[in-house]
Order: C-alpha cells, then structure tokens, then sequence
C-alpha cells in the first residue's frame, strides 16, 4: 500500500513540474503589432478577458498606446535605455492587468445533484463570478448573526 502512494505521489509531483506556466500576453520575442493587434481583439470579444474592469481595461489601452508610440514600426531594443525603461514597465503593467483578469475570467464548471433530484446538473462560473458569490453569502450570513445578537440583547 505504502508503494502504492509513493508511486502516486510521484506522479502527481511529476505531472506538476511538467505543466508550464501560461505565456504572458506580451512578449518580447514576438512582432509588437501582432500582439497589439491580437490583445485589443482579445478584450473586444470579451470571452478571455471578461472578467476586466473598465479602469483595469483603461489602463491596459492607454499602455498599448503608449507602447506604440514609443516603438513605432521598430524595434524595442533600438529605443534609448530612458525609453525602453517606459516600455518595459508599461509592458509590466500589462502583463500584470491581463493575467489577473484571464484568470479572473477562467470558467470553472462543477456537477451537482440539485436537492430533491438524483440527476446532476453542469453549473459553469468564472473564478470571479465565484468569489462574489462567496463573499455575498459571507456578508449575509455576518448581517444575519448581527441582527440575531442586536435581538438577543433587547
């Protein structure tokens, strides 16, 4: 039994090393409009990103214009160092905003059995949509137990 999961530790500490972390929205190695192009269409269609926010989705545009103001038609690497610093850290941002919101956007699906049936049912929710829903049910549940203890001292 004990090599049993010594096996399947190994395993999944394996599989873990082996799973390569997602590949940031700007890439240095690849053409600048291309991606400029490809991330603008990713937040039109609002499936990848569709969890942003409006200031969050700001932000990103006011970077990429930034960003192509300063690169132009060339390259990065050509800039002065003052001027790559800008784009470099623009880039940061970002890579920053839109992988938060990618991740924010992730659709997680589950299978429940409704109360009162036997046949599951398929419930998809992004990873936000999820957090919100936590946090409402935390803060009815505190405004319940306030409103209990403020009835129990009367």
């Amino acid at each position: 039994m004990s090599r049993s999961l010594l096996v399947g530790v190994a395993l999944l500490v394996s599989g873990s090393c082996l799973a390569k972390p997602p590949e940031p929205p700007l890439r240095p190695a690849l053409p600048f409009a291309a991606q400029h192009e490809r991330i603008r269409a990713d937040l039109q269609a609002g499936e990848r990103y569709s969890e942003i926010s409006a200031t969050d989705r700001q932000r990103v545009a006011e970077a990429l214009e930034r960003m192509a103001q300063a690169i132009g038609e060339g390259n990065a690497e050509a800039l002065p160092p003052e001027r790559r610093a800008r784009v470099f850290n623009d880039q940061e941002l970002v890579n920053t905003l839109l992988a938060r919101a990618r991740e924010d956007s992730r659709l997680v699906c589950r299978r429940e059995k409704p109360i009162g049936s036997r046949m599951p049912v398929t419930q998809c929710q992004t990873v936000a949509e999820r957090g919100r829903m936590r946090q409402d049910a935390d803060s009815q549940l505190r405004h319940v137990q306030e409103g209990r203890i403020i009835k129990a001292n009367d």
